[in-house]
């Protein structure tokens, strides 16, 4: 960070922090701060979000879904409090990405301008490029994940995008043609990520021994997606991040998280970029070429389009009878039928 005096203000200019590429390539992780401004990047996010909350919580009491609005509690009880009267699907109008199955014209997204900005946030484009190269794609496998304290919710909320995440692959829960794909994961923090809150866990260096076997969910939602812990083992290791930096991800990195113990909210988002060109996994989702320099008229630019592909993509969902499958596992592999 470099202090720039201009008359009488002083204002802090971030510069594009360096990537230790080899200790990424050795551990298969990387938490690289000082990459968002919190209050120039991240608090319009809040703010975005906060909105979203009133809008959601008023619509609700008119129409009996949830009995009262909670606007009296601090923004973690609040959410915990609509959540639980909602139930589980209610939080899918905070999502960035639309459900795998069951989708209808009415399905909500937040397809907001402010995340779109952080997609494109020009600084993590600069620290992504040292990862993978200047033909930047922003991949479709992506979600808000907005934690109230456990305490709070109900256990149906386990394995959803406000519980505990079961330990996995980001290959893993993608179809196999993304095997060859050399996507990164970007997981940051819109508030300091500590233990105590539910960061994330690693098992460092288990990208080196490839894709593990991953097995379905329960339907009692004990379980989602997940490594069993025989394959995984006992050791991982947890990885605060502070606001303002990133956890970067191998595709093959085992990764969880912890419970939300704390009294506040753990948010983050889930990001996933990788080379123009390659496939991502989720062929039903819109991607977007988020930097290209060799070819800089291709970006996307207007969040308004990016919101558009997202609902065309959600009117193709709603006409299809099918289900989608959405990895390769199928819950017959020896290790799951243990």
């Amino acid at each position: 960070m470099t202090p720039v005096r201009w008359g009488r203000t002083t204002m802090t200019v971030l510069t594009t922090p360096k990537v230790d590429l080899e200790r990424f390539r050795e551990q298969g992780y990387l938490v690289v701060e000082g990459i968002f401004d919190p209050v120039a990047d991240l608090d319009p996010v809040v703010a975005e979000y906060s909105a979203l909350l009133d809008t959601l919580s008023d619509e609700w009491v008119a129409n009996g879904t949830i009995k009262r609005d909670y606007r009296e509690l601090p923004f973690a009880e609040r959410l915990a409090g609509v959540l639980n009267e909602a139930g589980p699907s209610g939080f899918q109008p905070f999502d960035i990405s639309l459900p795998f199955n069951g989708v209808t014209e009415e399905t909500r997204i937040h397809l907001g301008s402010q995340v779109f900005g952080l997609l494109r946030n020009e600084r993590l484009l600069n620290v992504v490029e040292q990862f993978i190269g200047p033909e930047i794609l922003s991949n479709p496998i992506q979600h808000v994940r907005i934690k109230p304290p456990s305490r709070l919710l109900g256990k149906e909320f386990r394995n959803t995008l406000v519980g505990q995440t079961d330990w996995h692959q980001d290959q893993g829960v993608a179809l196999p043609e993304v095997d060859e794909t050399e996507m990164l994961t970007c997981w940051m923090p819109v508030f300091d990520a500590t233990e105590e809150n539910g960061c994330l866990c690693v098992v460092p260096g288990s990208h080196t021994n490839g894709l593990a076997t991953h097995c379905p969910g329960t339907t009692d939602a004990r379980k989602a997606l997940h490594i069993p812990d025989e394959i995984r083992g006992d050791y991982y290791l947890p990885v605060p991040v502070p606001r303002g930096g990133a956890l970067f991800l191998h595709r093959q990195t085992m990764h969880a998280s912890l419970d939300n113990k704390s009294q506040g909210v753990r948010w983050s988002f889930d990001l996933r970029y990788q080379p123009i060109g390659q496939p991502t996994g989720r062929p039903w989702f819109p991607d977007f070429v988020a930097r290209s320099r060799s070819n800089p008229a291709n970006e996307l630019r207007d969040p308004q389009v990016w919101a558009q592909m997202w609902h065309n993509t959600r009117t193709h969902l709603a006409s299809i009878t099918e289900k989608i499958k959405t990895n390769r596992w199928t819950g017959d592999e020896p290790v799951c039928a243990a």
